[in-house]
Protein backbone atom coordinates (compact mmCIF):
# COMPACT_ATOMS: atom_id res chain seq x y z
CA UNK A 1 0.00 0.00 0.00
CA UNK A 2 1.62 3.68 -1.30
CA UNK A 3 1.59 6.28 1.00
CA UNK A 4 -0.60 8.02 -0.75
CA UNK A 5 -3.61 5.23 -0.12
CA UNK A 6 -3.13 4.98 2.97
CA UNK A 7 -5.66 6.41 5.16
CA UNK A 8 -5.49 9.13 6.95
CA UNK A 9 -9.17 9.99 7.60
CA UNK A 10 -9.68 8.83 10.73
CA UNK A 11 -13.00 7.23 12.18
CA UNK A 12 -14.77 9.62 14.67
CA UNK A 13 -14.30 8.94 18.43
CA UNK A 14 -16.86 7.22 19.88
CA UNK A 15 -17.57 7.22 23.57
CA UNK A 16 -17.73 4.70 25.28
CA UNK A 17 -19.98 4.59 28.78
CA UNK A 18 -19.24 2.88 32.00
CA UNK A 19 -22.70 1.35 31.89
CA UNK A 20 -23.48 -1.65 34.54
CA UNK A 21 -24.26 -4.60 32.15
CA UNK A 22 -26.43 -7.22 33.87
CA UNK A 23 -27.09 -10.84 32.61
CA UNK A 24 -24.25 -11.80 29.85
CA UNK A 25 -25.96 -9.39 27.35
CA UNK A 26 -23.08 -8.51 24.92
CA UNK A 27 -22.27 -4.94 24.92
CA UNK A 28 -24.25 -2.97 22.76
CA UNK A 29 -21.60 -0.05 22.26
CA UNK A 30 -18.82 -2.52 21.59
CA UNK A 31 -21.68 -4.57 18.97
CA UNK A 32 -22.06 -1.01 16.82
CA UNK A 33 -18.06 -0.78 17.01
CA UNK A 34 -17.82 -3.92 15.70
CA UNK A 35 -20.01 -2.89 13.06
CA UNK A 36 -18.26 0.24 12.10
CA UNK A 37 -15.22 -1.45 11.10
CA UNK A 38 -11.89 -3.48 12.12
CA UNK A 39 -10.18 -0.22 13.48
CA UNK A 40 -12.01 2.66 15.64
CA UNK A 41 -11.52 5.49 17.94
CA UNK A 42 -12.89 5.30 21.14
CA UNK A 43 -13.24 7.40 24.05
CA UNK A 44 -13.40 6.07 27.77
CA UNK A 45 -14.48 7.50 30.89
CA UNK A 46 -11.58 8.06 32.45
CA UNK A 47 -8.18 9.20 31.69
CA UNK A 48 -7.17 11.84 28.70
CA UNK A 49 -7.50 11.49 24.90
CA UNK A 50 -8.75 8.88 22.93
CA UNK A 51 -7.41 5.45 21.49
CA UNK A 52 -7.99 3.18 18.69
CA UNK A 53 -9.87 -0.13 19.01
CA UNK A 54 -9.45 -3.12 17.59
CA UNK A 55 -11.60 -6.12 17.53
CA UNK A 56 -11.35 -8.28 14.71
CA UNK A 57 -9.41 -11.71 15.49
CA UNK A 58 -6.32 -11.67 13.52
CA UNK A 59 -5.92 -7.87 14.34
CA UNK A 60 -6.42 -8.36 17.89
CA UNK A 61 -3.21 -11.32 17.91
CA UNK A 62 -1.56 -9.22 15.85
CA UNK A 63 -1.80 -6.63 18.26
CA UNK A 64 -0.93 -8.34 21.16
CA UNK A 65 2.04 -10.34 19.75
CA UNK A 66 4.25 -7.67 18.06
CA UNK A 67 6.70 -6.01 20.04
CA UNK A 68 5.77 -2.55 18.03
CA UNK A 69 3.28 -1.85 20.40
CA UNK A 70 4.83 -2.02 24.17
CA UNK A 71 3.24 -1.87 27.57
CA UNK A 72 6.07 -0.04 29.55
CA UNK A 73 5.09 3.38 27.56
CA UNK A 74 1.49 3.06 29.55
CA UNK A 75 3.25 4.11 32.62
CA UNK A 76 3.62 7.69 32.26
CA UNK A 77 0.78 8.24 29.87
CA UNK A 78 -2.78 9.21 30.97
CA UNK A 79 -4.72 7.18 28.54
CA UNK A 80 -8.18 6.81 28.36
CA UNK A 81 -9.68 4.24 30.25
CA UNK A 82 -12.26 2.56 32.16
CA UNK A 83 -11.18 2.98 35.65
CA UNK A 84 -11.36 5.57 37.46
CA UNK A 85 -7.87 5.69 39.07
CA UNK A 86 -4.99 4.34 37.52
CA UNK A 87 -2.32 3.42 40.17
CA UNK A 88 0.47 1.00 38.13
CA UNK A 89 3.49 -0.21 39.93
CA UNK A 90 6.38 0.40 37.93
CA UNK A 91 7.96 -2.81 37.30
CA UNK A 92 4.87 -4.47 37.13
CA UNK A 93 4.54 -7.32 35.44
CA UNK A 94 1.52 -6.41 33.14
CA UNK A 95 3.42 -3.58 32.57
CA UNK A 96 6.43 -5.00 31.07
CA UNK A 97 7.88 -5.69 27.67
CA UNK A 98 10.81 -8.53 26.52
CA UNK A 99 12.86 -9.32 27.63
CA UNK A 100 12.11 -8.45 31.26
CA UNK A 101 8.81 -9.54 30.62
CA UNK A 102 9.71 -12.72 30.02
CA UNK A 103 12.07 -12.83 32.75
CA UNK A 104 9.96 -12.19 35.50
CA UNK A 105 7.10 -15.01 33.79
CA UNK A 106 10.05 -17.45 33.69
CA UNK A 107 10.10 -17.31 37.57
CA UNK A 108 7.03 -18.83 37.90
CA UNK A 109 5.78 -20.89 35.20
CA UNK A 110 6.46 -23.77 36.91
CA UNK A 111 3.80 -23.31 38.89
CA UNK A 112 0.78 -23.04 35.62
CA UNK A 113 2.57 -25.68 33.31
CA UNK A 114 0.04 -28.70 33.87
CA UNK A 115 2.20 -30.33 35.74
CA UNK A 116 2.21 -27.55 38.31
CA UNK A 117 -1.58 -27.15 38.32
CA UNK A 118 -2.17 -31.06 38.54
CA UNK A 119 -0.58 -30.62 41.65
CA UNK A 120 -3.13 -29.24 43.35
CA UNK A 121 -6.43 -30.90 41.56
CA UNK A 122 -7.02 -33.11 44.79
CA UNK A 123 -6.58 -30.52 47.44
CA UNK A 124 -8.70 -28.05 44.70
CA UNK A 125 -11.39 -31.43 44.55
CA UNK A 126 -11.66 -32.07 48.06
CA UNK A 127 -12.12 -28.01 49.50
CA UNK A 128 -14.89 -28.35 46.60
CA UNK A 129 -16.34 -31.34 47.98
CA UNK A 130 -16.55 -30.02 51.54
CA UNK A 131 -18.21 -26.40 50.15
CA UNK A 132 -21.10 -28.80 48.30
CA UNK A 133 -21.18 -30.98 51.26
CA UNK A 134 -22.14 -27.71 53.03
CA UNK A 135 -24.23 -26.07 50.84
CA UNK A 136 -26.57 -29.61 50.73
CA UNK A 137 -26.33 -29.66 54.57
CA UNK A 138 -27.60 -26.40 55.08
CA UNK A 139 -30.49 -27.16 52.56
CA UNK A 140 -32.22 -24.63 50.35
CA UNK A 141 -32.42 -21.70 49.37
CA UNK A 142 -28.52 -20.78 49.31
CA UNK A 143 -26.77 -17.84 47.42
CA UNK A 144 -23.94 -20.04 45.16
CA UNK A 145 -22.08 -17.63 44.82
CA UNK A 146 -21.37 -17.07 48.54
CA UNK A 147 -21.47 -20.65 49.13
CA UNK A 148 -18.93 -22.13 46.65
CA UNK A 149 -18.20 -19.97 43.63
CA UNK A 150 -16.08 -17.72 45.88
CA UNK A 151 -14.69 -19.38 48.40
CA UNK A 152 -13.43 -22.10 46.34
CA UNK A 153 -11.13 -20.35 44.27
CA UNK A 154 -9.75 -18.09 47.02
CA UNK A 155 -8.92 -21.63 48.17
CA UNK A 156 -7.37 -22.82 44.77
CA UNK A 157 -5.36 -19.99 44.31
CA UNK A 158 -3.94 -19.66 47.53
CA UNK A 159 -2.90 -22.97 47.85
CA UNK A 160 -1.01 -22.44 44.18
CA UNK A 161 0.21 -19.75 45.87
CA UNK A 162 1.17 -20.82 49.24
CA UNK A 163 -0.84 -18.57 51.37
CA UNK A 164 -1.44 -20.42 54.21
CA UNK A 165 -5.23 -20.45 54.75
CA UNK A 166 -5.80 -18.81 57.70
CA UNK A 167 -4.65 -15.81 55.73
CA UNK A 168 -7.50 -16.36 52.65
CA UNK A 169 -9.92 -14.05 54.20
CA UNK A 170 -7.81 -10.92 54.36
CA UNK A 171 -6.33 -12.09 50.74
CA UNK A 172 -10.48 -12.14 49.24
CA UNK A 173 -11.28 -8.40 51.17
CA UNK A 174 -8.25 -6.92 49.85
CA UNK A 175 -9.05 -8.22 46.23
CA UNK A 176 -12.24 -7.10 46.08
CA UNK A 177 -10.92 -3.23 47.17
CA UNK A 178 -8.47 -3.90 44.81
CA UNK A 179 -10.94 -4.27 41.84
CA UNK A 180 -13.96 -2.24 42.28
CA UNK A 181 -13.92 1.69 41.23
CA UNK A 182 -16.70 1.86 44.12
CA UNK A 183 -15.09 2.85 47.22
CA UNK A 184 -12.22 5.56 45.91
CA UNK A 185 -8.77 5.35 44.91
CA UNK A 186 -7.56 5.80 48.07
CA UNK A 187 -9.30 2.60 49.32
CA UNK A 188 -7.68 0.83 46.35
CA UNK A 189 -4.17 2.01 46.13
CA UNK A 190 -4.11 1.29 50.57
CA UNK A 191 -5.70 -2.54 49.39
CA UNK A 192 -2.52 -2.90 46.99
CA UNK A 193 -0.24 -1.61 49.54
CA UNK A 194 -1.30 -4.09 51.92
CA UNK A 195 -1.63 -7.24 50.04
CA UNK A 196 2.28 -5.79 48.36
CA UNK A 197 3.31 -5.65 51.88
CA UNK A 198 1.97 -9.16 53.04
CA UNK A 199 3.90 -10.85 50.24
CA UNK A 200 7.05 -9.27 50.67
CA UNK A 201 7.17 -10.74 54.42
CA UNK A 202 6.22 -13.97 53.45
CA UNK A 203 8.40 -13.81 50.02
CA UNK A 204 11.03 -12.89 52.46
CA UNK A 205 10.47 -15.80 54.13
CA UNK A 206 10.67 -18.21 51.53
CA UNK A 207 14.34 -16.75 50.30
CA UNK A 208 16.14 -20.70 49.80
CA UNK A 209 12.78 -22.67 49.77
CA UNK A 210 13.07 -25.84 47.23
CA UNK A 211 8.70 -26.14 47.62
CA UNK A 212 6.81 -25.57 44.03
CA UNK A 213 3.98 -23.07 45.29
CA UNK A 214 4.48 -19.81 43.71
CA UNK A 215 5.73 -18.02 46.54
CA UNK A 216 8.41 -20.30 47.57
CA UNK A 217 9.39 -19.92 43.47
CA UNK A 218 9.53 -16.17 43.86
CA UNK A 219 11.44 -16.31 46.92
CA UNK A 220 13.63 -18.57 45.60
CA UNK A 221 14.25 -16.50 42.60
CA UNK A 222 14.73 -13.15 44.31
CA UNK A 223 17.25 -15.18 46.62
CA UNK A 224 19.27 -16.11 43.46
CA UNK A 225 19.12 -12.84 42.43
CA UNK A 226 17.48 -13.54 38.91
CA UNK A 227 14.46 -11.18 39.97
CA UNK A 228 13.93 -8.16 42.10
CA UNK A 229 11.89 -8.32 45.44
CA UNK A 230 10.03 -5.67 43.90
CA UNK A 231 9.10 -7.42 40.80
CA UNK A 232 8.29 -10.77 42.43
CA UNK A 233 5.64 -8.97 44.95
CA UNK A 234 4.32 -7.15 41.99
CA UNK A 235 3.43 -10.38 40.65
CA UNK A 236 2.78 -12.09 43.39
CA UNK A 237 -0.18 -9.70 44.04
CA UNK A 238 -1.16 -9.63 40.39
CA UNK A 239 -1.67 -13.52 40.41
CA UNK A 240 -3.19 -13.63 43.74
CA UNK A 241 -5.85 -10.41 42.37
CA UNK A 242 -6.38 -13.05 39.28
CA UNK A 243 -7.22 -16.28 40.85
CA UNK A 244 -10.18 -14.61 41.78
CA UNK A 245 -11.45 -14.41 38.38
CA UNK A 246 -12.87 -17.75 38.35
CA UNK A 247 -15.69 -16.87 40.51
CA UNK A 248 -17.28 -14.11 37.89
CA UNK A 249 -16.06 -16.55 35.36
CA UNK A 250 -18.07 -19.37 36.43
CA UNK A 251 -20.84 -17.24 38.06
CA UNK A 252 -21.70 -16.35 34.71
CA UNK A 253 -21.31 -19.97 33.42
CA UNK A 254 -23.58 -21.75 36.26
CA UNK A 255 -26.03 -18.32 35.21
CA UNK A 256 -26.03 -19.56 31.55
CA UNK A 257 -26.75 -23.35 32.81
CA UNK A 258 -29.39 -22.43 35.05
CA UNK A 259 -31.26 -19.91 32.44
CA UNK A 260 -31.05 -22.76 30.08
CA UNK A 261 -32.01 -25.81 31.53
CA UNK A 262 -31.65 -27.30 28.54
CA UNK A 263 -27.92 -26.69 28.70
CA UNK A 264 -27.37 -27.88 31.96
CA UNK A 265 -29.26 -31.25 30.74
CA UNK A 266 -27.17 -31.82 28.11
CA UNK A 267 -23.75 -31.61 29.97
CA UNK A 268 -25.50 -34.09 32.45
CA UNK A 269 -26.41 -36.43 29.87
CA UNK A 270 -22.96 -36.17 28.06
CA UNK A 271 -20.44 -35.66 30.85
CA UNK A 272 -17.57 -36.23 27.87
CA UNK A 273 -18.47 -32.92 26.30
CA UNK A 274 -17.78 -31.21 29.41
CA UNK A 275 -14.24 -30.03 28.80
CA UNK A 276 -15.47 -28.82 25.03
CA UNK A 277 -18.43 -27.35 26.74
CA UNK A 278 -16.06 -24.86 29.11
CA UNK A 279 -14.46 -23.57 26.22
CA UNK A 280 -17.15 -22.79 24.55
CA UNK A 281 -19.08 -20.94 27.57
CA UNK A 282 -15.64 -19.38 28.18
CA UNK A 283 -15.24 -18.17 24.46
CA UNK A 284 -19.20 -16.27 25.02
CA UNK A 285 -18.93 -14.85 28.48
CA UNK A 286 -18.44 -11.32 28.25
CA UNK A 287 -15.82 -11.28 30.99
CA UNK A 288 -15.24 -7.56 31.76
CA UNK A 289 -16.72 -4.03 30.94
CA UNK A 290 -15.10 -2.39 27.97
CA UNK A 291 -11.16 -2.83 27.69
CA UNK A 292 -8.51 -3.91 29.90
CA UNK A 293 -4.57 -2.69 29.73
CA UNK A 294 -4.14 -0.67 26.43
CA UNK A 295 -0.69 -0.80 24.55
CA UNK A 296 1.43 2.37 22.62
CA UNK A 297 2.40 2.20 19.15
CA UNK A 298 6.12 2.78 19.30
CA UNK A 299 6.55 3.26 15.87
CA UNK A 300 4.02 3.98 13.03
CA UNK A 301 2.25 0.47 12.18
CA UNK A 302 -0.42 0.22 9.58
CA UNK A 303 -3.92 -2.02 10.43
CA UNK A 304 -6.57 -2.58 7.28
CA UNK A 305 -4.99 0.50 5.86
CA UNK A 306 -5.39 2.19 8.71
CA UNK A 307 -1.91 4.08 9.76
CA UNK A 308 -1.42 3.76 13.39
CA UNK A 309 1.12 6.51 14.19
CA UNK A 310 3.63 6.21 16.60
CA UNK A 311 2.82 6.87 20.16
CA UNK A 312 -0.86 6.45 19.76
CA UNK A 313 -2.49 4.17 22.72
CA UNK A 314 -4.20 0.90 21.31
CA UNK A 315 -6.85 -1.49 22.68
CA UNK A 316 -7.83 -4.70 22.01
CA UNK A 317 -10.99 -6.24 22.49
CA UNK A 318 -10.41 -10.15 23.27
CA UNK A 319 -14.62 -9.91 23.92
CA UNK A 320 -15.04 -8.90 20.50
CA UNK A 321 -12.14 -11.26 18.40
CA UNK A 322 -14.15 -14.11 21.02
CA UNK A 323 -17.51 -13.01 18.22
CA UNK A 324 -15.80 -12.66 15.32
CA UNK A 325 -17.87 -14.50 12.42
CA UNK A 326 -14.72 -15.21 10.44
CA UNK A 327 -13.74 -17.25 13.12
CA UNK A 328 -16.57 -18.42 14.76
CA UNK A 329 -19.78 -19.43 12.46
CA UNK A 330 -22.47 -18.05 14.37
CA UNK A 331 -20.69 -16.57 16.99
CA UNK A 332 -24.14 -15.26 19.32
CA UNK A 333 -24.78 -18.98 19.41
CA UNK A 334 -23.86 -21.34 22.43
CA UNK A 335 -22.48 -24.32 20.53
CA UNK A 336 -21.23 -27.21 22.56
CA UNK A 337 -19.74 -28.92 19.46
CA UNK A 338 -17.86 -25.89 17.94
CA UNK A 339 -14.53 -27.16 17.14
CA UNK A 340 -11.98 -25.67 16.82
CA UNK A 341 -12.40 -22.89 19.48
CA UNK A 342 -9.11 -20.86 19.37
CA UNK A 343 -10.81 -18.10 22.10
CA UNK A 344 -8.74 -15.63 23.42
CA UNK A 345 -10.45 -15.61 26.74
CA UNK A 346 -7.61 -15.70 28.57
CA UNK A 347 -5.36 -13.08 26.29
CA UNK A 348 -3.28 -13.61 23.52
CA UNK A 349 0.85 -13.16 23.11
CA UNK A 350 3.32 -12.29 26.07
CA UNK A 351 0.88 -11.60 28.15
CA UNK A 352 -1.13 -14.70 27.61
CA UNK A 353 -3.24 -15.25 31.50
CA UNK A 354 -0.24 -17.62 33.15
CA UNK A 355 -3.50 -19.11 34.86
CA UNK A 356 -5.30 -20.28 31.98
CA UNK A 357 -5.15 -23.82 32.64
CA UNK A 358 -6.10 -23.48 36.46
CA UNK A 359 -9.25 -21.56 35.44
CA UNK A 360 -10.31 -24.60 32.91
CA UNK A 361 -9.78 -27.04 35.95
CA UNK A 362 -11.58 -24.97 38.51
CA UNK A 363 -14.76 -24.91 36.02
CA UNK A 364 -14.51 -28.56 35.45
CA UNK A 365 -14.22 -29.26 38.84
CA UNK A 366 -17.27 -27.12 39.32
CA UNK A 367 -19.46 -28.10 36.82
CA UNK A 368 -18.43 -31.58 37.59
CA UNK A 369 -19.67 -31.39 41.22
CA UNK A 370 -22.45 -29.19 41.09
CA UNK A 371 -24.25 -30.77 38.35
CA UNK A 372 -24.14 -34.24 39.27
CA UNK A 373 -24.34 -34.01 43.18
CA UNK A 374 -27.08 -31.45 42.85
CA UNK A 375 -29.60 -32.64 40.05
CA UNK A 376 -31.78 -30.53 41.01
CA UNK A 377 -30.43 -27.35 41.14
CA UNK A 378 -32.22 -24.07 39.44
CA UNK A 379 -32.62 -20.42 40.25
CA UNK A 380 -34.58 -19.65 43.14
CA UNK A 381 -35.56 -16.18 41.84
CA UNK A 382 -36.22 -14.89 37.97
CA UNK A 383 -33.52 -14.90 36.00
CA UNK A 384 -33.93 -10.57 35.82
CA UNK A 385 -33.51 -10.41 39.86
CA UNK A 386 -30.02 -12.06 39.60
CA UNK A 387 -27.84 -8.95 40.73
CA UNK A 388 -24.91 -8.66 39.22
CA UNK A 389 -21.57 -6.44 39.88
CA UNK A 390 -21.88 -2.47 39.75
CA UNK A 391 -19.01 -0.26 39.40
CA UNK A 392 -16.49 -3.08 38.40
CA UNK A 393 -14.02 -3.55 35.75
CA UNK A 394 -15.09 -7.23 35.55
CA UNK A 395 -18.32 -9.09 35.01
CA UNK A 396 -20.27 -11.39 37.09
CA UNK A 397 -23.18 -11.96 39.33
CA UNK A 398 -22.66 -10.14 42.82
CA UNK A 399 -24.88 -13.29 44.36
CA UNK A 400 -26.43 -16.90 42.58
CA UNK A 401 -29.81 -17.08 44.44
CA UNK A 402 -30.17 -21.26 43.59
CA UNK A 403 -32.99 -23.88 44.98
CA UNK A 404 -32.54 -27.44 44.23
Amino acid sequence: MTEETLTETRPPVRHWPAVDLTGVDFDPVLTELMEEGPVTRIKLPNGEGWAWLVTRMDDVRMVTNDPRFGREAVMDRQVTRLAPHFIPSRGAVGFLDPPDHTRLRRSVAAAFTARGVERVRDDARRVLDELVDELLQDGPPADLTEAVLSPFPIAVICALMGVPAGDRHAMHTWTQLILSSAHGAAVSEKAKEEMGAYFTDLLGSRAGSTDEDVASLLGAAVGREEITLAEAVGLAVLLQIGGEAVTNNSGQMFYILLTRPELAERLRAEPEIRPQAIDELLRYIPHRNAVGLSRIALEDVEIKGVRIRAGDAVYVSYLAANRDPDVFPDPGTIDFARSPNPHVSFGFGPHYCPGGQLARLESQLLVDALLDRVPGLKLAVPPDEVPFKKGALIRGPEALPVTW
